[in-house]
């Protein structure tokens, strides 16, 4: 079938009867106009699974159960209850954009994407499903998910690594809207093209025979899904050893302390307290103090960025309770149950949580 042929006018009615009838439903995050609760998951859930979420949201609204909660939080709180959630410049902004709402909006997200766009962390994707959520904008939101969908519906040819085919794939998104003027139709749609990409249309092995709107979609009907979306700009990754220095204390009583410092406020982990980061294991020593003898070394860790493989090597060192450190200006002796109340790097809380005896 020619693509040119088909009804695309037909593409919003169905996706909003579809997740009316079979889209999910039950997520905390639904059935809400609260722009702060919106924002909250949308953030979380960036790059992140929605079984992942489910926890660290319930806990986020249990302690700030509003934006001015949150802004007048410490960074080290919304640190310490996102540790383990990753991607962690998320937090970061999470905290300067409810401090911002608080300062310039007096407490209150604006109603429209364009300046939902202004604020810190909130990209034009999840600036639109803001506004389309809690104020039934006429705007589609755009994130990875959305793409294939579209690419596919559409064949779209374009590199989407470019600015160009972005704003092109932007503007046929937007061709695609409902027509209806209904606020609950714009928020279905949203959804839909949300559960649709995410349950339906995956990145590998699409399952096509349940969409529906595979009658209409130009891959389907080439027999090509697999072909979209077109990205020809790979990511280039990094490999790296890093050496964890885990200075532990025992102290009477049975409890114990280990050293931690906070990371620097740009690069990976920024912000997070952490283990001291050395980059060899003769570097670790010296910065130890001890002979290698005296330390244990535990099994690596692969841990996958972004933009880097990073092989962490632990070195274990028991400190004598008597004996003198040379502590950093942001270093400090931490009790182990105490740790939960520390923003750490998700591998470096399960490499504490887990040392050997």
């Amino acid at each position: 079938m020619n693509p040119a042929a088909r009804d695309l006018r037909r593409f919003a009615p169905a996706l909003i009867r579809w997740q009316l009838e079979s889209g999910r439903h039950g997520l905390p995050w639904q059935g809400t106009r609260d722009p702060y609760r919106v924002w909250l998951s949308e953030i979380m859930l960036q790059q992140t699974q929605v079984a992942a979420v489910i926890g660290y949201y319930d806990r986020f609204l249990q302690r700030f159960p509003d934006v001015r909660s949150l802004a007048a939080a410490s960074a080290d709180e919304v640190m310490a209850l996102w540790s383990g959630l990753g991607y962690y410049s998320r937090a970061r902004n999470l905290y300067r954009c409810a401090q911002q709402v608080g300062d310039a909006h007096g407490g209150e997200f604006p109603a429209r994407a364009a300046e939902l766009e202004q604020l810190p962390g909130i990209g034009a994707s999840t600036a639109a499903a803001i506004a389309a959520f809690c104020h039934g904008e006429r705007i589609s939101i755009a994130d990875g998910n959305v793409r294939r969908v579209l690419s596919r519906l559409l064949a779209f040819d374009g590199d989407l690594s470019a600015s160009g085919p972005q704003r092109e794939m932007w503007d046929l998104a937007q061709s695609l809207l409902p027509t209806s003027p209904s606020p609950e139709d714009m928020v279905a749609y949203t959804q839909g093209l949300m559960d649709l990409g995410s349950g339906v249309c995956t990145r590998t092995r699409p399952a096509c025979e349940k969409c529906p709107v595979s009658d209409l979609c130009a891959a389907k009907l080439q027999g090509t899904t697999e072909r979209y979306p077109v990205k020809t700009r790979k990511v280039a990754r990094r490999h790296e050893s890093w050496w964890l220095l885990v200075l532990r204390r025992r102290l009477a009583g049975g409890s114990g302390q280990v050293w931690l410092e906070r990371r620097p406020a740009k690069g990976i982990w920024a912000g997070l307290f952490c283990v001291p980061v050395l980059a060899d294991e003769a570097a670790a020593f010296v910065a130890a103090g001890v002979q290698p003898a005296a330390a244990q070394a535990l099994p690596a860790v692969a841990h996958a960025l972004t933009h880097r493989e990073l092989r962490l090597h632990p070195l274990l060192v028991d400190v004598p309770p008597g004996k003198a450190w040379q502590a950093s200006a942001e270093g400090q002796w931490v009790a182990f149950d105490r740790l939960a109340d520390f923003g750490l790097p998700t591998p470096v809380r399960a490499l504490l949580e887990h040392l050997p005896d």
